[in-house]
């Protein structure tokens, strides 16, 4: 099937339309340079013909969250969210110049470089987890590439959010996607997350899906879902991948998900492990602290949707005169206040004030009848 053409880019306060960058299921993305400050930026705009009120809605709540997760060094930076002038919902995020989408299949990316992907995607989704909320669509292409090498992951929310209003996105990216979201069982786990970065993880390491098979024709959508509701693990066929990041990805993508690693957090641990035993550089694994992610509830989510749906609102200065403040208008004092009648600060400040004033006057005169007795004297 053909790949649709982008929709018009909307216009942009602030922001000037360069290009088209990609098409996905509910949305277009654009590369846009922005105003001030000066940089370019993607910006993700939902499809006028998927929004409804239920979907304005749910943007408002994962744009909100998604914006607090972009906190972490690994989950692409999300600068903006808003409503264009044509009422379509869109975010704003960091341009990265590149994916992994296609490179996998061009050359042959070395371990060590796939084990500090794991490890830092392992560490964005278990950030992700800890708040509640789950990405959904792990997969090569959502990682992206930043213009100083490190992955990071893109793409929270926006299927989840349309997945929420009814829309049909359950196993939307069959590859990656685990037995039982094929099977629709469940629209989203834990441990069906964990499948997801082992598979995504395997398809860097092997070239291929982890059920794709050599033959023309042979890895259609339900040929590829039924391969994965057998979860037979074939190896990767690489000799430089040990047999122990074999056996961790084995059991990633084991068909009973209690089976699997029991977060994604273990994963990437795993993959840490695999780091240590071939005697390269540990990749930090980095995780919100739990202090952190306890702040964000499900509670975030309610407010948000309860809210309605954003509105874009630009200030401007008012150009009404300002009204001269009375004493009747002004607000009343506190019990912690001190006034003018009881003696406090206030009241001494004044007395001050006055006291100073008038000694400034006395000298300033006798300063004048001085110059006036010498002049006159001269």
């Amino acid at each position: 099937m053909a790949r649709r053409l982008p929709a018009k880019a909307p216009i942009l306060s602030g922001y000037r339309f360069v290009r088209p960058l990609g098409t996905g299921g509910f949305a277009d993305v654009y590369l846009f340079e922005q105003d001030m400050p000066r940089r370019s930026v993607a910006v993700k705009v939902l499809l006028s013909e998927v929004i409804d009120a239920d979907v304005l809605r749910m943007f408002n709540a994962e744009a909100d969250v998604m914006a607090r997760l972009s906190s972490h060094p690994s989950i692409l930076t999300v600068y903006q969210a808003s409503i264009s002038a044509d009422g379509r919902p869109y975010l704003v995020m960091e341009h990265c110049p590149t994916s992994l989408t296609n490179r996998y299949r061009r050359e042959q990316i070395p371990v060590p470089e796939v084990l500090q992907v794991g490890v830092r995607i392992g560490g964005a989704l278990e950030t992700a987890h800890r708040t509640g909320v789950l990405h959904r669509d792990i997969k090569p292409s959502n990682i992206l590439v930043t213009a100083f090498g490190a992955p990071v992951l893109s793409d929270f929310g926006i299927a989840a959010s349309l997945g929420s209003s009814g829309k049909d996105v359950v196993a939307m990216s069959v590859p990656w996607s685990s037995p039982e979201v094929i099977e629709e069982r469940v629209i989203g786990s834990v441990a069906a997350e964990v499948w997801s970065l082992g598979a995504t993880i395997y398809t860097l390491l092997a070239g291929r899906s982890p059920f794709e098979v050599a033959g023309s024709g042979m890895n259609g959508r339900d040929q590829l879902a039924a391969r994965i509701r057998r979860a037979k693990y074939v190896a990767t066929g690489r000799s430089d991948v040990p047999a122990q990041l074999e056996a961790l990805l084995e059991k990633s993508l084991a068909l009973d998900p209690r089976k699997r690693q029991s977060s994604a957090a273990e994963l990437a641990y795993e993959f840490q492990l695999v780091q240590h035993a071939l005697g390269v550089p540990h990749t930090p694994l980095e995780i919100a602290e739990d202090q952190w992610a306890s702040k964000f509830t499900g509670d975030e989510f309610d407010d948000a949707l309860s809210r309605g749906p954003v509105r874009s609102t630009v200030s401007y200065p008012s150009k009404r005169r300002k009204k001269t403040v009375t004493l009747s208008n002004t607000k009343a004092p506190s019990p912690d206040d001190a006034t003018e009648s009881d003696g406090g600060p206030r009241s001494i400040s004044l007395r001050a004030a006055i006291t100073g004033g008038a000694i400034i006057a006395v000298l300033v005169a006798g300063i004048a009848v001085a110059l006036v007795l010498i002049l006159g004297g001269a």
